[in-house]
This record gives C-alpha cells, structure tokens and sequence, in this order.
C-alpha cells in the first residue's frame, strides 16, 4: 500500500511540474508575440557599462543615455561626446529636455582618463601610441583606436531598444568636438549621418601637406578623398564670445597657432580651410557654420542650439 501511494505521489508530482513548464512556455510565447520588451532592455534615464566590443573590452566605458517615453522604433540616435572633463552624466543632463521636446535619444560614452588617458586616447582616438610624434611603428591597429568604439556601443544600443534606425547622428563640444571631427576624417565609412562639431580647442586639417595631427600627413587619412566628408551634414558650431586665448586646455604652438589665437577664430579658420579644400576638389560642400550670439565656452549652450540644428 505504501508503494503504490509513494508512486502516485512522484506521478502526480511528474505531472505538475511538466504543467508549470507548459505555462511558462505559453507566457514567453505570448510576451514574444506581443513584442512585450524584456527586463534586458534599456528604457528612461540611467546608464550602463559597455564592455562587448572585445579590443576594447579591458577598458570598460560607462554610457549614460535618456529615452523619450515618445520614442519608437525610427527615433534619431545621438551620440554625445564629453569634453575634456570626462563628465558624459552632465552631458547627458543637458540634453534630456531638448531631447524630450524635439524626441531623439541620447547615447553618452564616458571614456574616463583611467583607461584613455590624456590627448592621445581621447581627443586623437588613440590612432597613435603618440599623436603629436605620428610614425608607421607607433601606428595603432585600427580596431584598437577609441574612435573605434562607437559604432558596436551604437549597435549595442539599437539592440537593447529594439531600435529600426540604420545611422546615428553625432555631438561633440570642446574635446569631445575634437573627437567628433576626426572621427569623420578617420572613419568616413562609420554608420554617421548628421555631426555638429562644437567648440573644439583646435582641428586636423583635411590636409596632406600638415603633418598629423594639425593635417593628414603621416596619418591613415593621407591619402584619402575627402568628398564624401564635405558631402556629409557638418554644423561647425562655435560661441561669438569664446574668444580668451589662455583658455584651459587650449593648445599654443607655432603650428596650431596659425588656425588663430583663440576658440572662435580656430572654428572660423576650420570651416573656410574645409570650404576651400572641397572647392579644389571640385565636390558639392554640404556644411554649415554657426555663431552663437553672446556664448563663451558654454556646453549647454551649444548642445541645445547643436539639437535644434539637428532635429528642428
């Protein structure tokens, strides 16, 4: 009698778990069918740290980004680069109302001085082991480079919000706008459709006859053909009273020099040289420039007029 009691007992047990299994099944599919996103999806405002993009994997970067609670599928992507303080949260901070009025998202990359140290690492996207002495045996491998690291954080992203969209726009102010203007130069096959480059220090000139990093020359842009950077959407952006030449940070020597004395001159210069460069080459030059009335060196400024340039 006991054995035939301790029997019905395991069958009755057999039956209830493969029911639990069925029903746990059944939900998965429903959710499934119902396109329902999962816990693992990325929504509001918060952060989270990027470490699938393997080369890169040893020197983590913490993304802050906000998602409009109106954003759907074809949402623009903006990937907004910090300047030389390293702080993407307060990059990110700035662009949350903008970003609710005019319904993009934003993807902030903090590439921390820890695990990109200085100039070479951020500003010059670690293309080499030293940027300011260029060379073919302290040329980094291109997977390696910082700028590198962009497009799989894009895809991660559009993973995790099941976003449709093919390309990502692009902001970046002071050092962040240095990062921005060379990664058009660097990676002029990069999944980048708009860019506002705001405020940087100073530039790389789509130059060959300039050594890097004041132009192309002894870098892997030597010999490229610029055309299909001056037929992209550039917004050079740059505040009218950005102007004190002993600004922090802000570069001086006999070369960079002759970009002007200060921020604004420097945007000025940038923008005519790029101009004047397409024109040689005979190619259409899709390129704005804008100065902000009564701006200094000011990120929420520029980001919300970089915004309305962008998505208006």
């Amino acid at each position: 009698m006991n054995s035939i009691r301790i029997f019905l007992n395991i069958l009755l047990s057999i039956i209830l778990l493969s029911n639990t299994s069925c029903n746990k099944e059944e939900v998965v599919t429903k959710n499934n069918s119902n396109n329902t996103l999962d816990s693992s999806k990325l929504k509001g405002t918060s952060e989270f740290i990027f470490t699938s993009y393997s080369p890169l994997s040893i020197k983590p970067i913490k993304v802050y980004f906000h998602i409009p609670t109106n954003s759907t599928p074809t949402t623009p992507i903006l990937i907004v680069l910090h300047g030389n303080d390293r702080d993407a949260l307060y990059s990110r901070n700035q662009l949350i109302a903008s970003a609710n009025q005019l319904n993009f998202m934003v993807v902030a990359p903090e590439f921390s001085e820890q695990y990109y140290p200085g100039g070479d690492a951020f500003n010059l996207g670690n293309i080499f082991v030293d940027g300011d002495n260029p060379s073919t045996q302290t040329l980094n491998a291109e997977n390696n480079w910082t700028f590198s690291a962009i497009e799989p954080i894009f895809e991660y992203f559009k993973l995790k919000t099941s976003s449709l969209v093919p390309t990502f726009d692009m902001f970046g102010h002071s050092a962040g706008g240095q990062f921005a203007h060379r990664y058009l130069l660097f990676k002029p096959m990069a999944k980048l459709n708009k860019i506002v480059v705001a405020a940087s220090g100073w530039y790389t000139m789509f130059d060959n006859t300039i050594d890097f990093p004041y132009g192309t020359k002894k870098s892997p842009a030597e010999f490229s053909n610029y055309s299909n950077i001056f037929n992209k959407k550039v917004y050079v952006v740059i505040g009218a009273n950005d102007t004190d030449p002993n600004s922090d940070a802000l570069r001086h020597n006999d070369i960079v020099d002759k970009q002007g004395l200060n921020r604004l001159l420097r945007a000025q210069y940038f923008y005519t040289q790029s101009q004047n460069a397409a024109s040689k080459l005979k190619t259409p030059f899709n390129w704005s420039y804008s100065v902000l009335p009564s701006v200094d060196h000011d990120f929420s400024a520029t980001s919300a007029a970089g915004a309305l340039l962008l998505y208006k």
